[in-house]
């Protein structure tokens, strides 16, 4: 094992990918010279050279458009759009393209394609910087989605992304790039589609991803101080959902708070109640609780925004909450 930053493990996966398969190459804006907005692409314009590390305008639409027609021909492109706000510039390209253009063509044509974005709050760039946007992906048939949380599963899964032949969306949240793990000196892949115990406990399970598994961890040894044993489940994927894993952990601890950085109505934890109400609804002892930010736009005031997203305090409370659900209890 090597211990690596989040935005290391991801350039490792991305030069081992490249060096295993001449078909993949990455684009996108300030990639080449400038290394990438967060440094992640550093270096591999000098290893690999302009024709598979391409320096695009400044254009979302034309960075989507060109990885679709790249997959659709044969190459395996990975393409960065620099915050996932500007995706709003690319969704016809993603989701009527990317997404649907296997079905349209009876299976015949792929579109083996991953496109990397940053999201996330911690650094006050504000309302446009800053959002949270799984919820838009997660809610289109056709696209897988990952969001991981430590540089392991960083390095495994975009290596399996890259190597998968459906169009995939990479969130990684502007806040763990800095972050340190250990990541395996052998080969290895990390699946799609399987969620992680990050922390094991039989009381209730907290149910995260990205950034909002760290703050999970958190709040469970607070937890721990007080003698209750949260579950933290990292979902790595998002679509598609481990939903065994989910029912598994739910339905020994009976007890579930779901936490995201995005904002609460329409957000994935919605789909994640509805799933484990449908499938446990007769076995659980208090009502899924659900801590998200709040729905305003992010301010650029770093105080402001640290009150607006999840942290450790409010899953605290919520934990208890559902510790404490008396079914005699009644929403007034």
């Amino acid at each position: 094992m090597t211990t690596l930053m989040f935005r290391d493990a991801l350039r490792q996966a991305l030069r081992e990918e490249m060096q295993r398969d001449p078909r993949v190459f990455v684009l996108g804006e300030d990639i080449g010279r400038y290394g990438g907005a967060y440094a992640v692409t550093k270096g591999l314009l000098e290893e690999f050279g302009p024709r598979r590390v391409i320096d695009t305008p400044m254009s979302e639409g034309t960075i989507v458009g060109a990885a679709v027609g790249a997959a659709m021909v044969g190459g395996r492109p990975v393409a960065e759009i620099m915050y996932v706000d500007f995706m709003a510039y690319a969704m016809d390209q993603l989701v009527n393209q990317a997404a649907k253009i296997h079905y349209m063509f009876g299976g015949q044509i792929n579109v083996p394609m991953v496109l990397r974005t940053q999201q996330g709050t911690g650094r006050g760039a504000g309302a446009q910087h800053s959002q949270s946007l799984e919820a838009w992906f997660t809610h289109v048939p056709g696209l897988k989605v990952i969001a991981p949380a430590i540089p392991a599963d960083a390095k495994g899964l975009l290596k399996s992304a890259i190597r998968d032949g459906n169009p995939i969306v990479f969130l990684e949240h502007k806040g763990l790039y800095a972050l340190k793990g250990e990541v395996p000196d052998e080969e290895y892949l990390t699946p799609i589609g399987v969620a992680r115990v990050a922390r094991a406990g039989d009381d209730l399970t907290l149910i995260s991803y990205s950034r909002g598994v760290h703050v999970a961890l958190e709040a469970a040894d607070e937890l721990a101080r007080a003698g209750i044993q949260a579950e933290v489940l990292d979902l790595r994927t998002l679509k598609p959902l481990d939903i065994d894993a989910l029912i598994a952990s739910v339905r020994r601890t009976r007890r579930v708070v779901i936490v995201h950085e995005a904002t609460l109505t329409g957000g994935l934890g919605a789909e994640i109640a509805a799933r484990l109400s449908e499938a446990l609804f007769g076995r659980l002892l208090a009502p899924v609780q659900r801590v998200a930010a709040f729905d305003v736009p992010l301010p650029a005031n770093s105080r402001l925004e640290k009150l607006i997203v999840p942290d450790a305090a409010r899953v605290v409370q919520a934990a208890r909450a559902v510790l404490n659900f008396s079914p005699q209890e009644t929403i007034s």
